[in-house]
């Protein structure tokens, strides 16, 4: 029997999502949305839970699409455990009941332990192609700090910030970081996203709280002056040559774009999809998403949220590299509105994983 993907059988995708972080909860509404958007025609869907002590399960499809759209369900420890085998040519799950080889793996993990190179430096041992950013890039995009000091190094304008790490938290001058930053200011784990553990200070009272709530999740945090503009995101699909979607502009409902409003919240925010913004501007937008997505060695995909002045300058703000895909998230909605269907989004990112991986099988080893 011919065991290749094409006419005799379909592309077998895992579907990797939960994971240790903070972010568990999102990356399981983000795999229900992917499973019931995938192409079924061409792809097989495998899925791979990892619970929150880092246990890789076998999961069932009905556990993902029969949670309520209101729900964030968790991955049930007793399940059946599974992993694969690092230096392995079979890339077949080891555990459980008998699994097929796997084509491809499509990581839905948001955080550290997942968005942060570290899965994807798991998945280049166990020789399989996957969807977004490979080591380099996660790992980059994943550190707000660092990812900073980069593009800041490459000409791309930020905004100020100051870096706290937990050895120093007990020295920590409040009334000094306000004189350089001013108020309000943001408090940000350098490691997370989905504005888990970010909050907005007002005061010097609101700062220490602010960096006490942000150390609970990170051992490195940011403080950022804010910025006074419109809050901008961009789309980016791509290996080589990586496209922009049509950005699209947040209009927070409450004080800034919560977790509740990104996740749960349908009223949180309103997503003003395109961005109603002057043509020029909408071109410099796009033109920045793609400098920053190849400045931090990214393919596949990623999300460029930037924020744009009311006298209409760019100031980038950070990239997820494996962006939600809730039906409320940006990264899926701003390529539905640039002509890209969610499931046709879905097999393209899929079909860049599998690119990459084959271009680089091409590369020499050895001199032999």
């Amino acid at each position: 029997m011919n065991d290749t993907p094409g006419k005799d059988r379909k592309i077998r995708a895992g579907i990797l999502f939960g994971g240790k972080s903070a972010e568990h909860e999102v990356s399981i509404r983000s795999a229900r949305n992917v499973l019931d958007a995938l192409d079924k025609d061409r792809f097989e869907p495998v899925l791979i839970g990892i619970d929150k002590h880092g246990k890789w399960h076998q999961s069932d499809p009905a556990m993902l699409l029969a949670a309520g759209e209101n729900d964030l369900p968790k991955i049930d420890a007793a399940q059946t455990g599974l992993t694969l085998l690092p230096g392995s040519t079979d890339r077949e799950l080891v555990g459980g009941s008998e699994q097929p080889a796997l084509d491809v793996i499509f990581p839905i993990l948001h955080g550290p332990m997942g968005e942060d190179g570290t899965v994807q430096g798991f998945l280049e041992l166990a020789n399989i192609p996957y969807v977004g950013p490979g080591v380099l890039g996660s790992a980059v995009g994943m550190d707000k700090d660092v990812m900073k000091r980069l593009l800041r190094d490459s000409g791309i304008p930020i905004t100020d910030f100051l870096v706290l790490h937990e050895r120093d938290h007990k020295s920590f001058d409040a009334e000094a970081a306000v004189k350089k930053l001013g108020l309000p200011m943001f408090v940000k784990p350098a490691n997370l996203g989905s504005s888990v553990g970010v909050s907005k200070a007002t005061s010097v009272d609101e700062l220490l709280q602010a960096v006490d709530l942000a150390l609970q999740f990170d051992r490195k945090i940011l403080l950022e002056k804010a910025v006074v503009g419109s809050e901008v995101e961009c789309a980016v699909l791509g290996n080589d040559n990586p496209q922009a979607s049509v950005p699209g502009r947040i209009i927070p409902q409450k004080d800034f774009y919560s977790y509740d409003a990104k996740y749960i919240d349908e009223d949180g925010a309103i997503l003003e999809i395109p961005a109603k913004l002057p043509e020029k501007l909408i071109d410099e937008v796009k033109a920045m998403a793609i400098k920053t997505f190849q400045v931090l060695e990214c393919e596949g995909m990623a999300r460029v949220d930037m924020f744009v002045t009311d006298d209409g300058e760019i100031i980038m703000n950070e990239i997820n590299t494996i962006p939600g895909f809730t039906k409320i998230s940006m990264y899926p909605q701003l390529w539905g509105a640039s002509g890209l269907s969610y499931t046709d989004l879905i097999t393209r990112l899929i079909e860049l994983a599998i690119e990459r991986f084959e271009a680089r099988q091409q590369l020499h080893t050895s001199y032999e």
